[in-house]
């Protein structure tokens, strides 16, 4: 069974980020952060769980004793 995907646009990524625009793009280029979907000619999106999975993993590494 497939499960149903929800795509988030930019400012929802913002938003459950707390990182800036250009903040995202740079962390997607070096490869640390999710990168978008193309959905359409001229817009991308991401994968909420993909987001969410980058916050757990934040969580976690910033609870390591180092």
């Amino acid at each position: 069974m497939n499960e149903m995907k929800v795509f988030i646009r930019m400012p929802a990524v913002i938003a459950a980020t707390g990182l800036s625009r250009s903040t995202i793009l740079r962390a997607v280029k070096a490869g640390s952060f999710p990168a978008p979907i193309d959905i359409g000619p001229h817009a991308v999106a991401w994968d909420s769980g993909a987001v969410a999975q980058w916050q757990l993993d934040r969580i976690a590494a910033s609870r390591k004793v180092g």
